[in-house]
């Protein structure tokens, strides 16, 4: 018997990843989508015959019920939300929906539709906010600093809450930033390779960004993915740090996506105020050793290398 995953967010980076990483382990894979007026489903066009897509809602609870009744998963990941950082001050109210109160509400169809099903919900290093040590790992205080912060710590407890009030099999992944080329132009890596390959192509003179000395724990992606499944493989839930253990500025990520076409990055960098947050993240840097000893999970490709990705898919797709 195929055993049958379902992906929300599906059409988002870590979705299409997972998605791809779940059909070479022979799942059926079903992936929830919103109904909306524009539908961008760009980052599983190469999947669309390989998986089924249901309509759903994280804000409708009964459209969750009915949808894991219908499909009756053995995994479900959770990876739908509003997972644009400074978006979270705009609309602060809708994060929590998302973030927060979606992720009860698809606890909520488990426990009713499919209790017998494993799920993973996505937590984030954005909870650890105004870090309380240096690296940070699974039992490192939470000290949010932005709406997204509170709204994913809120989803972090809710599905601890899940697994010991109810003995649902539910695990939370605190993935450190992952990067790819299908990464949303918005967040910072992406939005420097794409500049680099606009400055590259003459389609653009200079990038504008804002805090470079804001240090992060970047990977991959596609890396990512797999520790996600295989924490739901374990014999007993758990939680788990999902990162590279080391830290590199944006300066540094400038320094290196330039590097890579050739070119000096002080000759096109211009600092913004308008990019630079109301409350800083200065730094994060994630201790994975839980997952590298319980779940056998290494990163593979190394930060030049993820930047290097990134850069050269940019000028790919903007030479077409």
């Amino acid at each position: 018997m195929k055993r049958t995953a379902l992906i929300t967010g599906i059409t988002g980076q870590d979705g299409s990843y997972l998605a791809e990483f779940l059909l070479t382990q022979g799942y059926r894979v079903v992936g929830m989508v919103r109904r909306a007026s524009t539908e961008n489903f760009e980052r599983i066009a190469h999947l669309r015959d390989r998986i089924e897509l249901r309509q759903a809602d994280l804000l409708d609870q009964l459209s969750l019920i009915t949808l894991v009744q219908d499909v009756q998963p053995d995994e479900i990941y959770n990876l739908a939300a509003q997972s644009f950082v400074p978006t979270s001050w705009q609309q602060p109210v809708l994060t929590a929906d998302f973030d927060a109160v979606g992720v009860t509400r698809v606890l909520e169809a488990m426990r009713l539709a499919a209790p017998k099903a494993r799920f993973y919900q996505a937590s984030s290093s954005e909870m650890f906010g105004k870090v309380r040590e240096t690296p940070q790992r699974e039992t490192t205080p939470f000290y949010p600093r932005s709406p997204y912060g509170v709204a994913k710590v809120y989803g972090h407890f809710i599905t601890v809450n899940y697994r010991e009030s109810y003995g649902l099999y539910a695990c939370s992944g605190i993935l450190f930033n992952h990067e790819s080329p299908r990464r949303g132009m918005e967040f910072v890596p992406r939005k420097v390779t794409d500049g680099v390959a606009r400055i590259k192509l003459g389609l653009a003179k200079e990038l504008r960004m804002g805090n470079l000395d804001a240090r992060r724990d970047w990977g991959f992606a596609g890396d990512y993915v797999e520790a996600m499944w295989r924490m739901l493989q374990q014999p007993e839930p758990d939680d788990y740090v999902v990162a590279t253990g080391e830290t590199h500025s944006v300066r540094e990520l400038v320094q290196v996506a330039f590097g890579c076409v050739g070119l000096n990055w002080e000759d096109h960098v211009r600092i913004d105020p308008a990019f630079l947050r109301p409350a800083e993240v200065d730094l994060l840097v994630g201790d994975a050793t839980k997952a590298r000893a319980a779940l056998g999970w290494t990163p593979r490709v190394t930060f030049a290398g993820l930047v290097e990705m990134m850069v050269r898919a940019d000028v790919a797709r903007l030479k077409v």
